[in-house]
């Protein structure tokens, strides 16, 4: 028995009962049970269970753990009966039967007292070598529309399934480094909780040497779970993985149908994975959670026994991949998020928790500029202007002429020079560069399996990330940003999920192994710029492995419409694209000049000319914690511009702390009556910051209520409107307060809460 190394001591503390039984493992049992040594493995995995802490009795009353702690940590616990592990945190429970073989017995909300699993599963599935052996799991179970526990001690072990040999408690692990350079709103990683692995060798005389591990995760103060598996190879010889299943949950459905629908409600759990791309939003990205009919659930209504209930989560494709001797294969990871309503607001809530609690990068939320031209005097006049009125970041910007695949020494020396210059005036710079959706060479490009040729990829013609041209691109990238000190990449036409079919590009063999291998590509190379600092914006879902920013949503040819429908046109999008996102997850985009067609009365330059939209642009994104892409030459052309600049970027950072906080949505903006935003943070010093506009063209006087229920004040809140002095304000009994509101003519008005 040993502990890890690397074990923080805080989770020591913590788990001081737990110490006789961290490490468990008995990998080497194959020899063992061959020699009928069964009893003696059984009465090890026994001991080890009895040396658990027994489970904690459960709080009268649980608070909310979207407003409160919940004053319970994640721990690994001895269950009911002998053969059974627990993995708890007060929010969330799964239950495993050790005996005769592991298998999840229980999943329970604990919020809501409600059971997720009817039925027992594999914890998993690995093909080796064209042969598909499941892990874990128990057989016999009568009825798959539910679990009764005195079911559980008569189902066996399938024989020809990989076998539990024992199971393993450490900390949670950070999946990569994050080199913090900048401000962010939440800082704490990796999340504090627990690991439970649980090690499976395979069945008797079969693949010898070859090893499988499932890992869980469970965080304290939320009701989440990471799974993954490792594989590892000990047999001598090279092993093909040639696809996986990395979880099985046999799922409650929340709507039974006698006919085959074409809509179905999917169970109330959200699912996640690190195995994600081409989209701005997690449902879209999904590739690999997926809803099935579940064949042995017979008593089920559906007439055709098609109601999709169960989990299942797998590459597409592959991943075709052969593990040397001697080495690991780790899959993706996926995140189960149990909700405890239906409610939209409150089931975005929780995801954006998440998204603080495994992608912390993701509150990163810098102050930025896109400038156009990358002649160093047009750079060192956008930094200059940046410094003067406290924006932290420029981009050279798309269309720049900024290459950053030219590793020529001359061209990494002049943005060196001009990167130590931005630094000297406390200013990041980075840039723009483009990956797919281009066209490189027939040789290098995407093969279409269909056709045996180029074209046909998911933006037409792209580059495959396993062809030397890849190789060599994200070779060039990462010297460039070494050598120059880079601190953002803005990387356009990220990988999109193609299948390539050429069989002589070096970074892949086959197409079944193309797209596991481009993704891990662009995987460990985000990776990689997390652990330097460099800020990632990303206009794909790659926050879990490592990504800082995608776009709010928007259409880039909305912004040569005329000035005052960008403004609200720009407000829908923030409103919409923070049900699932964090303010500071989503981009903007204020054209200073011509963009995408136009002409004069849909620009902003001369910026003093039109002032009042400028103003109005910067007021909404600052105010819902939203930072955009300010692209153009300059972001003040006289005093009274500089001016306006500065008064907003002052209060943002003033209120920093609560306006990169979650949002409440109030009113959707539809041009007709006022709309807002209400940001809440129960464990900050602000506890919530209202911003209400009036898109009318004349005042508007009204009343708004505001819900201040995850703000965490109960009784009492301090208001002030606009800076002013605070009153004391008693809630109402759904913890809201109405307000008086005045207005002016597209304008906007606004109060923090203390």
């Amino acid at each position: 028995m040993k502990l890890e190394s690397e074990e923080p001591e805080i989770l020591k503390k913590r788990t001081n009962r737990l110490i006789n039984g961290l490490m468990l493992g008995f990998c080497v049992a194959l020899p063992l049970m061959a020699q009928g040594g069964e009893r003696l493995l059984e009465q090890k995995v026994l001991e080890a269970v009895a040396n658990l802490p027994r489970l904690p009795r459960a709080a009268k009353a649980r608070p909310d753990w979207l407003v409160r702690t919940t004053g319970q940590k994640a721990g690994v616990f001895r269950g009911e009966e002998a053969r059974e592990i627990v993995l708890d945190n007060g929010l969330l429970r799964r239950e495993f039967r050790v005996l005769p073989n592991l298998a999840t017995i229980g999943y329970v909300n604990l919020t809501t007292k409600e059971a997720l699993l009817r039925g027992v599963k594999p914890e998993a599935y690995v093909e080796l070598d064209g042969e598909k052996f499941a892990i874990g799991g128990l057989q016999g179970q009568p009825d798959y529309a539910y679990l009764k526990r005195e079911w559980i001690g008569t189902l066996t072990a399938d024989p020809k399934a990989f076998a539990c040999t024992g199971f393993s408690i450490g900390a949670t692990l950070p999946r990569m480094e994050w080199k913090r350079k900048r401000y962010a709103s939440q800082t704490a990683y990796p999340p504090s909780g627990v690991q439970l692995t649980f090690d499976f060798a395979p069945p008797q005389g079969r693949l010898a040497g070859v090893s499988v591990q499932v890992h869980y995760e469970l965080y304290d103060d939320i009701p989440l779970l990471c799974k993954w598996i490792t594989l590892k190879n000990s047999s001598g010889k090279p092993i093909r993985l040639n696809s996986f299943t990395s979880e099985v949950l046999a799922v409650v459905e929340p709507e039974s149908k006698v006919e085959t629908a074409a809509h179905w409600e999917p169970p109330n759990l959200h699912i996640e994975s690190d195995y994600s791309f081409i989209a701005v939003d997690p449902t879209t990205a999904n590739k690999v959670a997926r809803w099935i009919p579940d064949p042995q659930y017979t008593t089920q209504v559906n007439y055709l026994l098609q109601t999709p209930n169960l989990l299942e989560c797998r590459p597409p494709m592959g991943p075709d991949v052969d593990v040397p001797q001697g080495e690991t294969f780790e899959s993706f990871r996926i995140w189960e998020l149990l909700h405890d309503s239906t409610e939209r607001e409150r089931k975005g809530l929780g995801m954006r928790r998440m998204y603080r609690k495994i992608a912390p990068w993701a509150t990163e939320n810098p102050i930025l500029m896109h400038v156009r031209d990358a002649k160093p005097e047009s750079v060192k006049l956008a930094i200059d202007q940046c410094a003067e009125v406290g924006f932290e970041m420029v981009i050279l910007s798309f269309g720049s002429g900024l290459n950053m695949e030219n590793n020529s020494p001359d061209y990494l020396a002049k943005i060196k020079s001009l990167v130590d210059y931005a630094h000297t005036k406390g200013v990041e710079l980075g840039g723009y560069s483009l990956l797919a959706s281009r066209r490189i060479s027939d040789e290098d490009d995407v093969i279409n399996p269909k056709t045996g040729k180029i074209g046909g990829a998911i933006f037409d013609n792209s580059p495959c990330l396993g062809s030397r041209w890849g190789q060599d691109y994200f070779r060039h990238i990462k010297t460039f940003i070494e050598k120059t000190g880079f601190d953002l990449l803005e990387h356009d036409g990220s990988y999109p999920g193609d299948m390539c079919a050429s069989t002589t590009h070096p970074g892949h063999k086959r197409l079944s192994d193309s797209q596991w291998l481009q993704w891990q590509q662009i995987r460990d190379f985000y990776v990689w710029c997390r652990g330097q600092g460099v800020y990632l914006n990303v206009p794909d879902w790659y926050f879990l492995e490592g990504a800082n920013k995608t776009a709010m949503g928007y259409r880039e040819v909305n912004w040569s419409l005329p000035r005052e429908r960008q403004i609200i046109l720009a407000r829908q999008n923030m409103y919409d694209g923070t049900w699932q996102k964090t303010s500071s997850m989503g981009w903007m985009f204020v054209p200073l000049v011509e963009y995408q067609g136009g002409g004069a009365g849909a620009t902003l330059e001369p910026l003093h000319e039109h002032l009042d939209a400028y103003g109005q642009h910067l007021a909404q994104n600052f105010l819902n914690g939203v930072q955009a892409c300010y692209r153009g030459p300059r972001l003040y052309d006289t005093p009274e511009t500089k001016a306006v600049v500065q008064k907003w970027v002052s209060l943002y950072k003033q209120y920093r702390d609560i306006l990169d906080s979650d949002v409440i949505h109030l009113r959707r903006p539809d041009g007709r009556d006022y709309d807002g935003l209400l940001h809440v943070n129960p464990f900050g010093k602000h506890k919530g910051f209202a911003v209400i506009h009036n898109p009318l063209d004349t005042v508007l006087k009204t009343n708004v209520r505001l819900p201040l229920y995850y703000t965490g004040l109960s009784q009492f809140v301090s208001l002030s409107h606009e800076g002013g002095s605070a009153k004391r304000v008693r809630l109402e009994r759904d913890y809201s307060i109405v307000v008086p509101v005045t207005i002016p003519a597209r304008g906007l008005t606004w109060f923090a809460i203390e």
